[in-house]
């Protein structure tokens, strides 16, 4: 079973949890069965078949855009990290573009 660290932003999604450890061969096929073990994560997990955005998967330290993504094959214990993007910052524009 691989290791799912789900992080703050979307452990009330998940029921508190902090880890899962969940089945898949692929990662898709493991962001399938989270989400259907908590629902509340589909729209926050994927955007249609893909990933949203602001979504960043990484297994074992790889970020998975950067393979095949959500195709990327499994080891049975591969730690798999969520981690919504963070934006943020001023309305305003910096000095220098003014």
């Amino acid at each position: 079973m691989a290791t799912v660290r789900i992080p703050p932003i979307l452990r009330a999604e998940a029921g508190g949890q902090r880890e899962l450890a969940l089945q898949g061969a692929t990662v898709r096929e493991l962001l399938e069965e989270l989400v259907a073990t908590y629902p509340g994560l589909r729209q926050r997990v994927f955007d249609g078949a893909e990933l949203p955005q602001f979504l960043n998967v990484f297994v074992d330290g790889d970020d998975i855009r950067l393979g095949d993504g959500l195709d990327s094959a499994l080891a049975p214990n591969a730690t798999v990290i969520l981690l919504p993007a963070v934006a943020g910052g001023t309305a305003a524009a910096p000095r220098s573009l003014r």
